[in-house]
This record gives C-alpha cells, structure tokens and sequence, in this order.
C-alpha cells in the first residue's frame, strides 16, 4: 500500500552545481524534524558536465526502498533537468524552476510550476555557487515538507560547513535567507504568472 505520509523529491543540475551536496542538506533537515529519509545520489560519468541528480524520499514511517519513479517535487537547476524529469513529476506535484537558465514554456497542466532566479540573487549576494541553497530555501519555503524552515537550514549548514570557512558559511546563509524571502515576496507571485504568457523584468531584493 502506498504511504501517504510519504514525500518524494528529485534534485537535478550540472555537475558541479552542488546537487548532491543540496541532498544531503535536506536529508540531514529531515532527521532534524525526526522524519525517516534516504538520499540516492547518481554518480558516474554524467556528473562530469552533464545532468547530476539525487533522489529524497521524506517520511513519518519506514520507507521501503530509496528508489522513486514519479517524485512529488523536482528542484531542477538547468533546463536539461527540467526537460528530463517533467514528464515524471506526480500530478499534483510541484517544480522549483531556476529560471535564470530556464527559459522553456510548460509542457504540464497538473503540476505547480514555480520559477525561481536563483543565479542572479546568487550573484546579489556575491557568490554564484550559492545559487543552489537559493533554490533549496525557496523550496523549503514553498512546499514546507520539513518544519524548521530556513532555521534548520541554517542550523545544518553551520553543522556540514567549517568554522575554518566562516565567509563561506555567512554567504550560504545569506542564501538560505533570501531564498525563503523571494519565495514569500509578491514579487514571485508576479514573475509566476507572467512566465505563463512572456518575460519578466527581475529586481531581486537586496541583501
């Protein structure tokens, strides 16, 4: 019998995006919140600039294997992750969009598209690697399939990043926060439905 209580997700980018890093992230989110997950990175020669992804299953019970065919969430960083797992996505599920490298129309009626420019408040924030926390946050924020939020977030960020690293860990959340803020501003409301019918002018809050 299929478990309600069960969530799955789909990380997917270029290698070197840090996706598989985006996983463990959420992964250790989730035994936070005390849930049962299991994180399935794909390795291999695809990782070496191609489409790098892993698989999150999040649930208040035992899960019986890591696989999953029909996520109920992507969180897709370029535009060849969005081309490959759209079409697996759940109906009723939700796509994370990183609309900076994303310029493609929908293909689907029965699942949320929601677009996020997480390269350039990456950039507003004086690091483009952190435009995967970016995405992240903003997931986190609109699906709320973890309770915590961005301050769990942070909390297992300044557990995986060094106290050696403090620049690093500061820009990281800087991430974790402005994804969550972009994702609860109008201004995301606005770009979501003007993506449906053109392009949009972008003015990302500052940091």
């Amino acid at each position: 019998m299929k478990n309600n209580k069960e969530k799955s997700l789909i990380i997917s980018g270029y290698g070197g995006q840090g996706i598989l890093f985006l996983g463990t992230l959420i992964a250790k989110c989730a035994v936070l919140a005390k849930k049962n997950v299991t994180w399935l990175p794909s390795y291999g020669a695809e990782m070496r600039g191609g489409t790098a992804n892993c698989t999150i299953i999040v649930s208040d019970d035992e899960i019986s294997s890591p696989y999953c065919k029909n996520p109920n969430y992507l969180i897709a960083l370029n535009a060849q992750s969005v081309e490959k797992f759209e079409d697996k996505i759940q109906s009723g599920g939700t796509i994370i969009v990183n609309s900076s490298l994303y310029k493609g129309r929908e293909k689907r009626t029965d699942i949320t598209y929601t677009y996020i420019p997480a390269n350039e408040i990456a950039q507003k924030i004086g690091e483009i690697k952190c435009a995967n926390v970016v995405m992240l946050s903003a997931f986190m924020e609109k699906t709320k399939l973890l309770s915590g939020g961005v301050g769990a977030l942070k909390k297992i960020l300044g557990s995986v990043i060094s106290a050696s690293k403090a620049t690093l860990l500061s820009l990281n959340e800087k991430a974790a926060t402005m994804g969550a803020e972009y994702m609860t501003s109008p201004l995301a409301a606005v770009i979501d439905k003007v993506r449906k019918g053109g392009n949009a002018e972008m003015r990302i809050p500052r940091v």
